[in-house]
């Protein structure tokens, strides 16, 4: 199971005529001291041209290569011989190398490609390309180590290529050589002799991998009309040349490199669409860490989620909605030390749920997704303003103000989905996430949301708990004292909106989140129930491991429930499809189901384990409880009934007004109950129990029974 190694270098641009570089490049034989590995060289085959014009030569290269001893006695060589083939045009000003090993040829095959071309854009520069295949057989079960081994030496060699050449030109205009007049054709030259010559083979040919055909290497090198002066690619712009990756994209190994281009040639090559900038492909390799096939299932899988999505449209066409901009306190705020653009989020006074409420999940991921298409347009743009390449942005979360609100399950999920989304088609794009002012309960919702983060991302992250940030090792280590916005203590106004609670009025009902246009997510967070007189709805949640913690959280849309939760040791049967119709049951909104079978009793075939809860119409509740024994549970939602009047037992006017007003006495709720294991819950029971909202606006009425640990939260 041999792996094939490819490598495919970036052009390489000397600003120097072609003739110069010859001149130089040719002083590397027969031996050369910048490459302690290469000991010797012998011309084994030669022919040139008679007017000069074509000169090949073809030598036997001895290397010394740097392995173990233990290996070397294990191959039985001390040295490895390469046939290197140099085909030299002066006409067309190229010079083609090619080079394959001759010792272990059956267990190994080593195939390289080079060549020296003149610069389309500047005809006295001269271009450099190399690219390189590796096939390893058998090597007497060594494979991997010799993979290993030929690797290093490969890329070390490479990184020397352009130190050899530049350190022959200093040595040539030391001897006062700056100009190699180019070839001319001889006058008298009789055509026909020299035709003649050019059919006899100079070496046998041998197998050139499919990338250098792709790249226009001819085997015959007399057949000048496909000259790879013309990239086969297209235009120059197509490749990218070494100054512009280190430039633009950064340090990369030769390797790296490598990947980019090849990576970049496939998408060219087969991607449909608009083909993502180079920083971005960069982004995906270092992702999955330059593997290469990793990597491009993961951008492939990106593109096509972009396109579905129209996200590349995001910013010019999409207008965010009005609650966003006034509720939403995040926004972008100059760029931090390193000139990585920054954001401010100031999460503890953003009210998850109630934009989450008012807009669906929907709007706010587009949000999400059109503030990540802001920040990869201004890492372009510092790119440019600072001179260096910037990659990614600093993202400042401010948790002032972080409740028991914020650990509102939907909510956290909402935001692990986002997570989720940003994580497969942004990576690499947080330079580093400033955690500030985190407050007790941040720890819970800690372990909810890092399982989530990729690793690479994970290392990023400060966390400063209460005014930590102003010490050392602080805020000022990363941002400049110009730039820290005002909430934070600085001197700087931070345009950033202040959140706060949105209003109830703006909330919308199921129905209208349902039919949203664009649907991202598969399925919503949040269920509707119908609970009629006679007639309540019921969740069974199953529990096998007896300390497992059960959340709900639940608007009351319409008319008065009472909220109840039962234990059971034994399973109920499976909800009989009533008189209802099968269809009411599943329909969103007509969703009904009774569980308790009508034969059972209270206290002996199931229990009530809280106390009943009486929910007002426009209520939102939010709770949990942990459970005590395995077996099943049972959520429900009951019709709320008017008492009677105690005194005479007759109903009251505005009792019977008040019923009559309750339209066919149907209630609508919608819910959303989740099982939390209660490891990851670890700790944060009492925060839940004393936590106390920092939203003036909420009211709580909190009922806490001591023993069984469970607390509901109501906010109207």
């Amino acid at each position: 199971a041999a792996m094939v190694q490819k490598y495919q270098s970036p052009v390489r641009v000397y600003k120097h005529p072609f003739e110069l570089i010859m001149a130089a490049y040719e002083r590397r034989f027969p031996t050369c001291p910048l490459i302690p590995m290469f000991v010797a060289s012998d011309v084994v085959n030669e022919y040139k041209s008679e007017d000069e014009a074509i000169h090949v030569i073809e030598r036997r290269c001895k290397l010394d290569i740097d392995a173990p001893r233990l290996l070397k006695k294990i191959a039985g060589v001390d040295y490895v011989y390469f046939v290197q083939k140099n085909s030299l045009n002066r006409r067309e000003r190229t010079l083609h190398i090619e080079a394959y090993n001759e010792t272990f040829s059956n267990r190994v095959i080593i195939n390289e490609h080079c060549s020296y071309t003149v610069h389309p854009d500047n005809e006295d520069w001269t271009c450099f390309e190399q690219s390189a295949s590796l096939d390893i057989k058998s090597f007497f079960g060594f494979e991997s180590t010799v993979e290993k081994i030929a690797m290093k030496q490969y890329t070390s060699n490479i990184k020397k290529g352009k130190e050899i050449i530049e350190y022959y030109l200093k040595q040539l205009e030391e001897e006062g050589i700056t100009f190699v007049p180019r070839w001319t054709p001889p006058v008298a030259c009789k055509l026909e002799s020299s035709a003649s010559h050019t059919r006899r083979p100079v070496s046998p040919a041998i197998n050139i991998p499919d990338s250098a055909t792709k790249e226009g290497l001819n085997k015959e090198i007399l057949n000048t009309s496909n000259s790879p002066s013309e990239p086969t690619a297209g235009t120059p712009d197509d490749k990218l040349d070494a100054d512009y990756i280190k430039r633009y994209l950064g340090d990369l190994t030769p390797m790296q490199e490598s990947c980019l281009i090849r990576l970049r040639q496939w998408l060219q090559e087969t991607h449909k669409g608009k083909i993502p900038k180079d920083e971005h492909i960069l982004r995906f390799l270092r992702a999955r860490d330059f593997n290469i096939d990793k990597a491009r299932e993961i951008l492939c899988q990106s593109l096509t989620w972009r396109k579905q999505h129209q996200v590349d449209y995001i910013l010019d066409t999409w207008n965010p909605p009005q609650v966003l901009q006034d509720y939403y306190a995040g926004g972008w705020h100059h760029h931090d030390k390193d000139g990585r653009p920054l954001y401010v989020l100031r999460l503890g006074q953003m009210d998850t749920k109630g934009l989450v409420r008012a807009l669906g999940e929907e709007a706010l991921l587009r949000y999400v997704l059109s503030i990540n298409e802001e920040g990869l347009r201004r890492c372009e743009e510092n790119t440019k303003v600072f001179g260096r390449p910037i990659s990614s942005w600093t993202c400042l979360v401010d948790l002032e103000g972080l409740n028991m609100r914020h650990l509102w399950r939907p909510g956290v999920k909402a935001l692990l989905r986002i997570i989720e989304v940003v994580e497969a088609n942004y990576p690499e794009t947080l330079g580093r996430l400033l955690i500030l002012r985190a407050p007790r309960v941040f720890p819970v919702l800690w372990t909810l949301v890092s399982p989530f983060i990729d690793d690479n991302t994970r290392k990023k992250f400060l966390i400063y708990a209460g005014n930590d940030y102003q010490g050392p090792g602080g805020l000022l280590d990363y941002i400049d004292k110009e730039i820290i916005p005002d909430f934070l203590g600085g001197e700087c106004m931070c345009e950033v909106p202040e959140g706060g609670l949105v209003p109830k009025s703006l909330y919308r009902t199921a129905e209208e989140l349902e039919n949203e246009d664009i649907k991202l997510w598969t399925e919503t967070i949040y269920q509707s129930a119908s609970v009629f007189k006679g007639a309540p709805h019921e969740v069974l949640i199953q529990i096998v491991d007896a300390s497992s913690v059960i959340t709900w959280d639940f608007d009351v849309c319409k008319g008065d429930i009472v909220f109840n939760i039962f234990h059971s040791k034994r399973a109920p049967q499976p909800p009989k499809k009533d008189s209802l119709g099968a269809h009411s049951i599943t329909s969103p909104g007509g969703n009904n189901v009774q569980l308790i079978d009508k034969v059972w009793q209270l206290g002996r075939d199931y229990s009530m384990v809280e106390s009943p809860l009486i929910c007002k119409e426009g209520e939102s509740v939010q709770g949990s409880h942990v459970t005590r024994w395995p077996g099943f549970y049972i959520l429900q939602w009951k019709f709320h009934s008017m008492p009677a009047c105690a005194a005479t037992n007759l109903p009251r006017v505005d009792d019977v007004l008040a019923s009559l007003q309750v339209s066919s006495h149907k209630c609508k709720v919608m819910y959303y109950t989740e099982v939390i294991g209660s490891e990851d819950f670890r700790g944060s029971m009492t925060s839940l129990e004393s936590s106390h909202s920092g939203f003036s606006q909420l009211s709580a009425a909190t009922t806490s029974s001591s023993q069984s640990h469970s607390s509901s939260m109501i906010s109207r």
